[in-house]
């Protein structure tokens, strides 16, 4: 099954986690779209900075610390994602309430290691 994934604060900077996950989600050939503060390109895939309505989302990965991610709430709703990963240092329990009242699941867990141990 497909799992279309948005990264959510993701970076042109290979350093970076959601560097890191983008591009071993397209390693896996799952389709990825990605948000950031910065307009570049991960491999094909473009970071966007508008939040647009991108369709069928399975999965959203954030990469978003938890002081910065309110701004997100609604659009992460109106995608009507599967579930959310919430990456380490992301967890926030006011969107795990906000998800799980909405019928999304959450997951506490790394997208790179649910990726290396085939869990994704």
């Amino acid at each position: 099954m497909q799992k279309k994934t948005l990264v959510l604060g993701a970076s042109v900077k290979e350093e970076r986690y959601a560097n890191k996950a983008v591009k071993k989600l397209r390693a896996n050939n799952i389709d990825v779209v990605a948000i950031g503060l910065r307009k570049g390109v991960i491999g094909e895939v473009v970071i966007e900075t508008e939040k647009l309505p991108f369709k069928d989302i399975h999965t959203i990965t954030l990469y978003v610390g938890p002081q910065h991610q309110e701004v997100y709430f609604d659009y992460i709703l109106s995608l009507q994602p599967k579930r959310v990963l919430f990456n380490p240092g992301t967890e926030n329990t006011v969107l795990i309430d906000l998800l799980e009242a909405n019928n999304i699941e959450s997951e506490i867990a790394c997208t790179l290691v649910l990726l290396a141990t085939r869990q994704y």
